[in-house]
């Protein structure tokens, strides 16, 4: 392989050299030599380390899960309490609230401040995360969903998910006002970080009118009119959620800039007379030939030069991330329907609605969303 260029000689070996390291890193001789080797004792822990964490992220999870329920970290948030103080609120034995505690101080949301226990600055800042002790909750019937991940995978299990969400699957669901209810609630409780991020990214500065297509309960347009206060806008969604839009908006100031239009995009054209439409977590709910359906619409609904922009986690593509390609693609599974899709699939399915002049804008949250945007070619 000498006369080889260097590029396609590091090609050729790569799958020599992966078969090699991966039969040395599962021989169990070699991890307790790496262990105890100076070079490679550090590798060797952080491996461990990773591993441990995957085998006990439940455990992890239900340690968050009992912080939230028995509101442990607003009440230590501003002074420590001793562990009596604390298991008394909760009703719980001391020497349990104990366990729970040092667990919660091992995963850094607590730590021993004198005598007693505070909050520490990563679960100060779960505190200040919108919707995110409520999403805490709700993850009690995304596990039970995937309890057995091999039925999920298979498509023979689930449907807790399917069952909360059924506004998804059509409008028989959808007229039911307890299910708007719960969307509308849930929604709107995690959606305004949703919306601080999209304004960070996507500049509307010019947009004459706004229309917020799947916009629950008007979230998103807030965020957006108090950000420009010469913008008009259109909230389209279910009658049954958009329903509960007019007290958020009237809060934000921007109710009188807002026009109501109940509907669904399953149903017929979407309504005119916006420059720009906006779908923020909406894609990732449905399947491909929906999602088509939808972009054909919001391209007919749009004038020549309009914008589109769409707004959600996105898959990393050919560099798969934790938020996005472990999390959000096991929720659209457990769903039912819709799939978590990378910013270079969303941009193919704009194109092929007829869109042009894609940009691709990640964030620095990307957990939270990164955006695409596109113009209606003139």
């Amino acid at each position: 392989m000498a006369d080889l260029a260097p590029p396609l000689r590091r090609r050729l070996a790569l799958p020599g050299w992966r078969r090699w390291r991966n039969r040395r890193a599962a021989d169990r001789a070699f991890q307790s030599w790496a262990s105890g080797f100076a070079l490679t004792r550090g590798l060797a822990r952080r491996d461990g380390e990773r591993l441990f964490d995957l085998v006990a992220g439940f455990v992890h999870s239900q340690i968050l899960l009992a912080l939230v329920e028995l509101d442990v970290l607003p009440a230590a948030l501003d002074r420590p309490l001793s562990t009596a103080a604390l298991a008394g609120r909760a009703g719980v034995p001391a020497e349990r609230m104990e366990a729970l505690l040092r667990g919660a101080a091992a995963l850094g949301l607590v730590e021993r401040a004198g005598a007693g226990w505070q909050t520490a600055r990563l679960g100060a800042a779960l505190l200040g995360v919108p919707g995110l002790a409520e999403m805490i909750r709700h993850h009690r019937i995304l596990y039970r969903d995937l309890a057995d991940p091999v039925a999920l995978l298979r498509g023979e299990g689930g449907g807790e998910l399917a069952r909360f969400w059924p506004y998804v699957f059509g409008p028989g669901a959808a007229e039911d006002p307890e299910t708007a209810r719960r969307y509308s609630e849930l929604m709107a409780e995690t959606q305004g970080l949703v919306a601080e991020e999209v304004l960070r990214l996507v500049d509307l500065s010019g947009v004459r009118r706004l229309m917020d297509v799947g916009g629950g309960t008007g979230t998103f347009l807030a965020a957006a009119g108090r950000a420009h206060p010469g913008l008009a806008m259109t909230l389209f969604d279910l009658p049954q959620v958009i329903a509960a839009a007019p007290p958020r908006l009237a809060r934000a100031g921007v109710a009188d800039r807002v026009a109501l239009a109940a509907g669904s995009f399953r149903d017929g054209p979407l309504p005119g007379g916006a420059d720009a439409i906006s779908l923020v977590r909406v894609l990732y709910d449905h399947a491909d030939d929906t999602v088509a359906t939808l972009l054909a619409r919001v391209f007919e609904a749009l004038p020549p030069g309009g914008r589109v922009i769409v707004a959600e986690p996105m898959s990393g593509g050919d560099r798969p991330e934790r938020a996005t390609d472990a999390y959000f693609a096991f929720y659209c599974m457990a769903m039912g329907t819709g799939r978590v899709r990378s910013a270079a699939e969303i941009a193919a399915l704009l194109s092929s609605a007829g869109f042009s002049g894609i940009v691709i804008r990640r964030g620095g949250r990307p957990f939270v969303a990164s955006a695409v945007e596109a113009v209606r070619p003139a």
